[in-house]
This record gives C-alpha cells, sequence and structure tokens, in this order.
C-alpha cells in the first residue's frame, strides 16, 4: 500500500463509503482529533506507569481505532463492515474508575495539570478527549454518529483524570491541588 496517494492534494478526502469531502469537514476533524488523542495516550503507554495501566491503554488505543473507523465512514453510504463499540467497552472505562478511586483519597480540591511528564500526558490527553467529543457531539446534530461514541469519549475523558491522580498516587507524588485567591 502506498502511503502517498496525490488524491488529497487539493484538500479533499474520501470517507469510507467515497463521498470526497474538504479537509475541514466536521467528521475528518473529529476523526482527526480522535487520532490525536490516540497518539497522546500512546505518549502516557511510553512512560514508567505499571504494567496493568499499559495493557488498559492499549486496550483503549484500540477502541480508538474502532471510533476512528466509524466516524471516517460515510453513514449514508459506507457498505463497508466497520468494528463495533459495545457498551461492554464503556462498562471497562467505569470499572477501571472505580478500582482506582477505590484507592485514591478523596477528592476535595480542583487538580491543576502536571506533576510528572507522565500525570502531564494525562492530563493533556484528557483535553484533546473532551475536545474530540465536543466535536462528535456537535458532528451528531447534523449526521449520524453513535451515541456509544459519545459516551465513551465522556467517560475516558474521566478515566484520563483518574489515572493521572493513580499515576501520582502510585509515585507518591503530592496532588497539585488549586486553591483560589478569595
Amino acid at each position: 500500500m502506498k502511503i502517498y496517494t496525490k488524491t488529497g492534494d487539493n484538500g479533499y478526502t474520501s470517507l469510507i463509503g467515497g463521498l470526497r469531502v474538504p479537509k475541514y469537514d466536521l467528521r475528518i476533524e473529529c476523526y482527526g482529533t480522535v487520532d490525536e488523542l490516540n497518539s497522546y495516550i500512546g505518549m502516557i503507554r511510553d512512560q514508567d506507569i505499571s504494567a496493568d495501566q499499559k495493557e488498559v491503554l492499549k486496550e483503549i488505543q484500540d477502541r480508538l481505532f474502532t471510533i476512528g473507523a466509524a466516524l471516517a465512514s460515510d453513514p449514508e453510504r459506507a457498505k463497508m463492515k466497520i468494528p463495533d463499540l459495545h457498551s461492554s467497552d464503556i462498562e471497562m472505562l467505569e470499572n477501571q474508575i472505580d478500582r482506582m478511586n477505590e484507592v485514591l483519597p478523596d477528592l476535595k480540591h480542583f487538580i491543576l495539570p502536571g506533576g510528572n511528564q507522565a500525570i502531564s500526558f494525562c492530563h493533556i490527553s484528557r483535553c484533546v478527549c473532551r475536545r474530540a467529543e465536543r466535536i462528535a457531539v456537535h458532528l451528531g446534530e447534523d449526521s449520524f454518529v453513535n451515541e456509544k461514541v459519545i459516551i465513551y469519549l465522556n467517560r475516558l475523558s474521566d478515566f484520563l483524570f483518574v489515572l493521572a491522580r493513580m499515576i501520582c498516587y502510585d509515585k507518591r507524588l503530592p496532588e497539585n491541588k488549586w486553591f483560589p485567591r478569595v
């Protein structure tokens, strides 16, 4: 498979199903942001974190490819079988959040991003995830977006926040609490 096709040189690209759209199309923006998120999650996986955390993040990266394929498909014309997101994928995130929260101290302050590189990448990923979710919601107003995609992205941003706290806890670092000036 050739990496360059030259078919996008004029500012258009194809969705799965063949529809040509401008590269600024909201659907392209949506799956491009999911791809960006996946890359940041790869950066978290490359950090000094537990093997279990790396394995969960790899599964999340796989689900993000599933989401990307769904978002890259023309909902009206795609005849190709696209992998599905399942309710169990969302439940996995919820179970991971619950497991980490059993260990973590109660959250009594807002947390400022930072602490070490892995924690910072979690917070960056959380922000990119929230952006992907916002774009998916916007796209869903005019075009089909599986509701599980939006729910998964919402839960994933929560997971990334709790993962940042868990890494902080595992490394015995103080949480970067926000104390507002009043």
